[in-house]
């Protein structure tokens, strides 16, 4: 059995969306928010980034997520991908 490298959403959490793409980040597993997790590749050698049932659990935490926040999905994910993508001012803004 496999464990999965999905970390557990915590909705109740007023961070809770901050706190998942930043441990998404820190497992260099953040991948934008409006893309299916079983779309994401590796750039290396293409293979994917997720297994079945890990795409099956990011996909289910971020359909959470817009459910319950819309758009402030974008807003939540959007400093962490910065800074992750080397912008380190994008949390301090």
């Amino acid at each position: 059995m496999s464990v999965s490298r999905i970390p557990v959403y915590d909705r109740f959490n007023p961070n809770g969306m901050l706190l998942w793409f930043s441990e998404m980040a820190r497992r260099d597993l953040l991948f934008h928010p409006e893309e299916s997790a079983k779309d994401i590749f590796r750039t290396e050698d293409g293979t994917p980034l997720f297994t079945e049932l890990e795409s099956r659990a990011a996909d289910k935490v971020l359909a959470e997520m817009f459910a319950e926040h819309g758009d402030k999905v974008i807003a939540a994910c959007y400093p962490v991908f910065m800074r992750k993508a080397g912008i380190p001012r994008a949390l301090d803004a």
